[in-house]
C-alpha cells in the first residue's frame, strides 16, 4: 500500500446514498477502501449497493440517523467487531432546510440542521475516537460549505450549522494530533446532485450567480473532483495537515 492509498482501510462513510457522500463512498471504493456507508432510507441504501456491487468492493451498509447519538456509536462497535479496527470517518450527511429570509427562521429550521451537523459530527467523531487513539493511527473528514464564508442570503440556518462544523474540526485536530489522529474539512460549493427545482427560483438565482463569478464555472463533480480531495486526506500522506479547511469549491471564494 502506498503512502497516499486508501487500499484496505476501514472508512464510514455518512449520508453516503446521495451527493457528496454517494461520490465519496463509490471514489473510495474504487481505491481499494472498506466503506461502511450510512443513510437514513433503505431504498437509497440498496441504489448504492448495486454500484458498490458493480465496483466488486468491500462494503458494509447501515441505515440509521446520524443526530441518534447511540446508534453511531452502536454502528462503529459493529465496523470495530467485523473488521477490527476503523481507519476513517467522512463526517458527510446533514438535513438541509429550504431557502428563507433571516426573519423568517424558527426555531425547528435550527434544530434539524444544528441537529444533523454540528451535533452529529461530535457524535460520529467520539464514537470513532477511542479506536483510533487505540491504533495510534486515524483520518477524520469533515463537511462545511463554502456558503459559510460567503453567507449566502437565504441559507443562515444552514450556512452557520457549516461554520460549527469547521470550528468542531480545529477544536478536535488539537486535541487528538497527539494520538496520530487527523481532522480535516472539506468545503465544496453546492455539489448539485440535482439541479435547482423550477419553483425556487431564489436558489436557481444563488446556483447562476456563483458559477457567474467562479473561475471553474461549473458545479463539482463529487466522485471525480470531491472525492480525490477526500481520498487524501484520509491517506497516510496526510500526516501533517490537520485542522485545515480545503475550499474544493472551483475558485468561488475568489469572489471580487
Amino acid at each position: 500500500m502506498t503512502n497516499a492509498s486508501v487500499d484496505g482501510r476501514v472508512v464510514i462513510v455518512t449520508g453516503a446514498s446521495k451527493g457528496v457522500g454517494r461520490g465519496v463512498a463509490l471514489h473510495l471504493a474504487e481505491k481499494g477502501a472498506v466503506v461502511v456507508g450510512t443513510a437514513r432510507k433503505p431504498e437509497a441504501l440498496e441504489e448504492l449497493r448495486v454500484e458498490l456491487e458493480k465496483l466488486g468492493a468491500e462494503f458494509k451498509l447501515a441505515q440509521g440517523n446520524v443526530a441518534d447519538r447511540d446508534g453511531m456509536f452502536s454502528l462503529v462497535a459493529d465496523v470495530v467487531d467485523r473488521y477490527g479496527r476503523v481507519d476513517g470517518l467522512v463526517a458527510n450527511a446533514q438535513t438541509f432546510r429550504p431557502v428563507m429570509d433571516f426573519a423568517d427562521i424558527t426555531e425547528r429550521d435550527l434544530d434539524i440542521v444544528y441537529d444533523t451537523g454540528p451535533k452529529a459530527t461530535v457524535w460520529g467523531m467520539q464514537a470513532v475516537f477511542p479506536h483510533m487513539r487505540a491504533q495510534g493511527w486515524g483520518r477524520i473528514v469533515t463537511m462545511g460549505s463554502n456558503a459559510a464564508f460567503t453567507g449566502a442570503v437565504g441559507y443562515a440556518p444552514y450556512s452557520s450549522s457549516k461554520e460549527a462544523v469547521r470550528s468542531l474540526t480545529r477544536s478536535a485536530a488539537r486535541e487528538w494530533g497527539q494520538y496520530g489522529i487527523v481532522v480535516n474539512c472539506v468545503c465544496p460549493v453546492s455539489i448539485a446532485h440535482r439541479a435547482p427545482p423550477g419553483d425556487d427560483p431564489a436558489r436557481a438565482a444563488v446556483f447562476a450567480a456563483t458559477f457567474a463569478e467562479q473561475p471553474i464555472a461549473r458545479d463539482g463533480d463529487a466522485i471525480h473532483d470531491i472525492g480525490p480531495i477526500v481520498g487524501f486526506l484520509l491517506s497516510d500522506d496526510c500526516r501533517y495537515l490537520t485542522g485545515q479547511t480545503f475550499m474544493a469549491d472551483g475558485g468561488a471564494l475568489m469572489h471580487p
